[in-house]
C-alpha cells in the first residue's frame, strides 16, 4: 500500500492509504482521529467537516491526493495547552448540542467562518451552516454559540 505524508493538527504524519482514499477514512481508520464523523458519505450533512488550509471541507469527499501538503485541522487539534478553542467553549456555554454527533463539524465550520468574518450577523451564520444537519434540532443554540464566540465569549 502506498504511503502519504499529511500534516494533521500540526504534526507531520505518514500513513498507508490506497490512491483515492478519503481524508475521512485516513483520519478515522489510520490516525485514530475519530472526532471526525462519518454520516452521509456524500458531503451533504457536514458531520465530517475539517479544516483544510483554514477552509471548512467535507472529509468524506476529499481525497488524500487533494490534501497534498496543506495543513488539516480536526476537532482534536483545536484546543491549546489544555484550553478549549473559543468556539468550542461557546458551544458549551450556549448548550449548542445534545447528542453531539454533528458538533465537531459544526465547531470547525464556526472556526472557519470566524477566521474570515469575525463578526457575522445571524443571517450570515445561518447561511454558512445551511449544509450542516443537526438531528437534534439545536440550530438556534448553534447560531447563539457562533455569535457568542464572535463576541469573545460575551453574551448580549
Amino acid at each position: 500500500m502506498p504511503h502519504s505524508q499529511l500534516l494533521v493538527n500540526g504534526r507531520r504524519r505518514t500513513v498507508e492509504a490506497e490512491p483515492g482514499a478519503t481524508l475521512l477514512s485516513v483520519l478515522r481508520d489510520r490516525l485514530d482521529l475519530t472526532g471526525t464523523k462519518y454520516a452521509c458519505g456524500e458531503g451533504v450533512c457536514g458531520a465530517c467537516t475539517v479544516l483544510l488550509d483554514g477552509k471548512a471541507v467535507r472529509a468524506c469527499v476529499t481525497t488524500i491526493e487533494e490534501v497534498g501538503n496543506l495543513p488539516v485541522v480536526t476537532i482534536e487539534g483545536l484546543a491549546r495547552n489544555g484550553k478549549l478553542h473559543p468556539v468550542q467553549q461557546a458551544f458549551l456555554d450556549a448548550g449548542a448540542f445534545q447528542c453531539g454527533y454533528c458538533t465537531p463539524g459544526m465547531i470547525l465550520e464556526g472556526v472557519a467562518l470566524l477566521a474570515h468574518e469575525p463578526s457575522p450577523d445571524d443571517a450570515r451564520i445561518k447561511r454558512e451552516f445551511e449544509g450542516h444537519i443537526c438531528r437534534c434540532g439545536t440550530y438556534p443554540r448553534i447560531v447563539e454559540a457562533v455569535r457568542l464566540a464572535s463576541k469573545g465569549g460575551r453574551r448580549g
